[in-house]
């Protein structure tokens, strides 16, 4: 087969979006996807200063299959994630936890030319998932991580319809939380620093609003929550989420904090609490929310920037200041 050549956009040592051209053969079971948008997430600011290219929110249309690909067709529109290619055949991936691929080394979870913020990528065709009709590219682009970060939370750790779910962050992750738990039959209590976000919590189907800050004291009457999504900093007070939770309550931490937080052992073993991390989603977890979100018509809050080096680093400052309102997307023009 030829080579395929087409435009990507990488970071680089000096924090600035680089237009570049990755070059590919298609391997065995490999497919080239056209890029047509790209959901911007913080990991990308992680990433920023890699010699990579960046995104892992794509949505695109196949153009072209290597050998023996026979999920996908030309023409079909998909959508690609986190991982790049799991290996389909240690214990994890058998029994459907395939984010923790004990062959990811191997296969490779970062894949240096490829991703979404480009005009196309290669990408194994066991990774990708058929976008529903009822699911514009758009709001689909955001579910591939943010949306499924969360719905991994609350499908895989055994959350009820019955329980009292936290949300702490209204953002890119913590809008998203409030619409698929509570259509998922959930009380969601959302926590937030700030009031004016009140109205559009509950319009995002919130049933409680506090205003409640990392370190303070809880709310006053405030009742105790089954679980804790954390959507917001990275950097929390443990101490003072204790408080919050009933016994044998769990706390999800969502997002990324390089240094060491402080975890009161005392008072989590007094109650039983329990602080749960959470990788990337799962291909199954990804397949049931793409699923669920078309039924529901859950929809993530977008603001949408032109896929050029331009845009994309006009999109990364939105985020950087706290303007994203709450989903950046990059689509191609």
């Amino acid at each position: 087969m030829s080579t395929i050549t087409y435009d990507t956009f990488r970071g680089s040592v000096d924090g600035k979006i680089i237009a570049s051209r990755s070059t590919a053969t298609l391997e065995h079971n490999e497919v080239f996807i056209e890029t047509t948008h790209s959901g911007l997430c913080g990991t990308d600011e992680h990433y920023l200063k890699a010699d990579m290219v960046l995104g892992h929110e794509g949505i695109g249309i196949v153009k072209a299959l290597g050998p023996l690909v026979t999920s996908v067709k030309v023409g079909d529109r998909v959508g690609f994630g986190y991982t790049h290619k799991v290996c389909t055949e240690c214990d994890n991936c058998v029994s459907g936890w395939d984010q923790y691929c004990r062959n990811q080394k191997q296969y490779g979870f970062h894949d240096t030319n490829n991703g979404s913020f480009s005009y196309g990528t290669v990408w194994d065709a066991t990774c990708v998932y058929p976008i529903p009709d009822e699911l514009a590219s758009e709001y689909a682009a955001p579910l591939m991580c943010a949306g499924a970060t969360v719905w991994t939370v609350l499908t895989e750790y055994g959350i009820r319809p019955t329980d009292r779910v936290a949300v702490m962050g209204i953002g890119g992750l913590g809008h998203l939380a409030i619409k698929l738990a509570s259509e998922m039959g959930c009380h969601v209590v959302v926590l937030s620093s700030s009031e004016s976000k009140r109205e559009e919590a509950m319009g995002y189907g919130a049933s409680e609003f506090h205003v409640f800050r990392s370190g303070e004291k809880p709310p006053v009457d405030f009742d105790t929550v089954n679980h804790l999504l954390l959507c917001g900093s990275g950097s929390v007070d443990y101490p003072s989420l204790i408080p919050l939770m009933n016994t044998h309550g769990s706390i999800y931490p969502l997002t990324v904090a390089f240094e060491p937080s402080p975890v009161p052992m005392l008072d989590m073993v007094w109650k039983g609490v329990r602080i749960q991390g959470s990788l990337v989603a799962s291909r199954r977890s990804i397949r049931n929310l793409l699923d669920f979100a078309a039924r529901k018509k859950i929809y993530p809050s977008i603001m949408t920037f032109p896929l050029t080096t331009t845009g994309i680093e006009e999109a990364m400052q939105t985020l950087r200041e706290g303007k994203m309102r709450y989903r950046g997307v990059l689509v191609k023009v």
